[in-house]
């Protein structure tokens, strides 16, 4: 009697699905089977690519002769270590009973590339082979990934995509390392104070440690500049119970518009001329030249993705973005939450339809007060749970999986995990609610004021409305500190006030601020660029440095090869004398490497392969073009 083979990414994912085929598996020796079923598990990569000494031995000498190392037919071989477990596979995958195999590793591109290895090195013929995709373990989901699965065949080109980021990552880390160190190893040697160095380059990697030694050399350069702004103190009629603080900025009407004496368009560079000009301000009008109510509403932020909540967690917890992935890795194997290595903000419309079920389980098993008492006012209050055609879901959006949301089920794994797994969850499922709160309200007043051609404003924004910020206690900033003489003063258009005093406020300008582990993590995701505001960082969201499944793991590297320091405390990068040295070879020799234009145009590249937009054959030419380019260029050079 025939049987299917379901092959996971790990033995305690293999578990759930055992438990949700519900057979009663025996246990064996790397692997479970009953009756229709054999279940057998990878633990993680089994199979990598072969050194180019395996190739050829004289290729375990660094030498500049045997570069760039380009080969025709790739080599790859069982990683030591796991050989029993990949002997375990074999057997079980080779099977003469065995007519279907399942493949349900990690629904995603390094996930579809472990399981290809594996097939390939097997070489698993005369099967009918399917894929498993499914965006959470609750025992639902995996039945509808088993009862939906599709050929394998329908992946090949994610796999594709997977092959070839493996094999641009292996080209340009053994092609570009062993150029710079064969050239400049001695130098950088001496440079550190060591007897003998090598020169780590990495796609990836070496975009990155440029990203933080500019960064810190922008610190390091910067010179304080004061400079010197302008406010007034206006009253009405003489009445000084009540004023008004307003800040002066330059227009066009200003005699200063475009002056060399500005500094920018609210100070001036010099103190004298800041007093001069309160000077000349004397004795002239003051006339109310607009008083402007506006009202204001907010809506609850996009879901989190996989570089969100890195950055997040960062921020509250001080833990680094690859403890932040192991940490809802676990929460996705204890069904909490979806799938975590996801760039998507949003949810499917399938999702949303049925969304119900995920806030009926948290209403149900979810043991929190605060979080019960935020279900509780939606219930009362009668919050719409039809999402369809908000921002939070767009179907457009999303490639591989959708947000990260908290599922309503595996209550029964919550209370045994440590407190900050716990938390980080809490973190997950508040994000999640708030999208079903009405919007915040604020109410907003900009009274301009024109001091024959010069123009001061004030303006205050006020909260009256919670809505969402009950659920994320995230009160904003108002623009003035000055909100309630601001909205006590009350005068109309064409109103002439009285000034009680000017006065000179010394400003300076500040320094860029070092990246964090999770503010990397956001420069990563958006090619480079560290966007403070959500919105627009949404807005521009295009291809990144690397992908939400690698960036964690590339920050991890520099820190243990010493290229970078990461504070425990605080979180925050700097770059070692070494890491500094590395940056000033790689951009006096191919200064484009770090350039994250560059790189994310790359990964830009593997995703339009994942997407059947260009053919693999394309991009490897140009791949070994820009290797083989790079080489012709430093070699006539040196």
């Amino acid at each position: 009697m025939s049987k299917k083979l379901l092959i996971t990414e790990k033995p305690s994912v293999a578990m759930e699905f055992a438990k949700v085929i519900g057979e009663n598996g025996q246990r064996k020796n790397g692997y479970i089977e009953s009756k229709d079923w054999v279940i057998t598990w990878c633990v993680g990569h089994l199979v990598t690519m072969s050194y180019p000494e395996k190739y050829d031995e004289k290729l375990k000498l660094w030498r500049l002769d045997t570069l760039p190392f380009i080969p025709k037919e790739w080599k790859y071989e069982v990683i030591k270590g796991v050989e029993k477990q990949f002997e375990i596979i074999k057997n079980q995958l080779s099977r003469d009973d065995v007519d279907t195999i399942y493949v349900a590793t990690d629904s995603g591109r390094e996930g579809e590339y472990i399981y290809r290895l594996v097939d390939q090195e097997i070489k698993v013929q005369n099967k009918d082979k399917k894929r498993i995709w499914i965006d959470s373990q609750t025992e639902e989901e995996i039945k509808r990934g088993i009862k939906e699965a599709k050929e394998l065949s329908e992946y090949d080109s994610l796999s594709d995509s997977a092959y070839l980021r493996a094999k641009e990552d292996y080209l340009i880390g053994i092609n570009f390392s062993r150029m710079l160190s064969i050239i400049y190893g001695r130098k950088l040697a001496n440079s550190i104070g060591e007897e003998r160095a090598s020169i780590s380059v990495g796609r990836v990697m070496t975009c990155v440690l440029g990203m933080v030694v500019k960064r810190e050399r922008e610190i390091r350069n910067f010179v304080k500049m004061p400079f010197y702004k302008i406010s007034g103190e206006f009253i009405k009629d003489n009445q000084d119970e009540i004023s008004l603080n307003a800040e002066w900025k330059v227009s066009e009407s200003s005699k200063y518009w475009q002056s060399p004496k500005l500094y920018n368009e609210v100070g001036f560079k010099k103190e004298e001329d800041a007093k001069e000009f309160i000077k000349e301000l004397k004795d002239k009008k003051i006339v109310v030249q607009e008083v402007k109510k506006s009202k204001q509403k907010e809506n609850a932020p996009l879901l989190f993705n996989l570089a969100e909540i890195q950055n997040e967690c960062t921020k509250r917890f001080k833990i680094k973005p690859n403890e932040t992935l192991e940490i809802i890795q676990n929460l996705y194997e204890k069904k909490l939450v979806t799938y975590p290595r996801t760039d998507a903000r949003v949810l499917s419309s399938a999702v949303a339809k049925v969304i119900t079920k995920n806030l009926n389980g948290i209403a149900k098993g979810y043991k929190n007060d605060e979080v019960q008492g935020f279900i509780k006012q939606m219930r009362e209050e009668k919050f719409s749970t039809n999402l369809v055609k908000t921002k939070y879901v767009n179907d457009s959006k999303i490639t591989d999986h959708y947000a990260i949301i908290p599922t309503g089920q595996g209550y029964e794994n919550l209370e045994k995990l440590p407190s900050l797994q716990q938390n980080v969850y809490n973190i997950i499922v508040k994000r999640f609610l708030a999208i079903f709160y009405p919007p915040a309200e604020y109410e907003k007043l900009n009274i301009a004021l024109d001091v024959e051609g010069e123009k001061f404003n004030a303006s205050s924004k006020i909260c009256v409305k919670k809505g969402y910020l009950e659920v994320l206690k995230k009160q904003k900033e108002t623009s003035n500190t000055n909100e309630q003489n601001i909205s006590d003063f009350k005068v109309k258009k064409g109103e002439v006030l009285d000034v009680k005093n000017y006065e000179i406020k010394e400003a300076e300008t500040t320094p860029p601020t070092r990246y964090n582990s999770g503010s990397m993590i956001l420069a990563m995701e958006n090619a480079g660029k560290l966007i403070e505001e959500e919105e627009l960082r949404e807005q521009i969201k295009g291809a990144g440095i690397g992908t939400s499944a690698t960036r964690a793991e590339i920050i991890k590297k520099l820190e243990k090869i010493n290229y970078i320091e990461i504070n425990s405390k605080t979180q925050i990068i700097t770059p070692t004398k070494k890491g500094e040295y590395i940056y000033d070879i790689v951009y006096s020799s191919m200064p484009d490497m770090l350039n994250p234009k560059l790189t994310a145009s790359w990964e830009k590249g593997l995703e339009m392969v994942a997407k059947k937009e260009i053919k693999s054959e394309e991009f490897m030419t140009k791949l070994e073009n820009y290797i083989n380019g790079k080489f012709n260029k430093l070699v006539i050079r040196r």
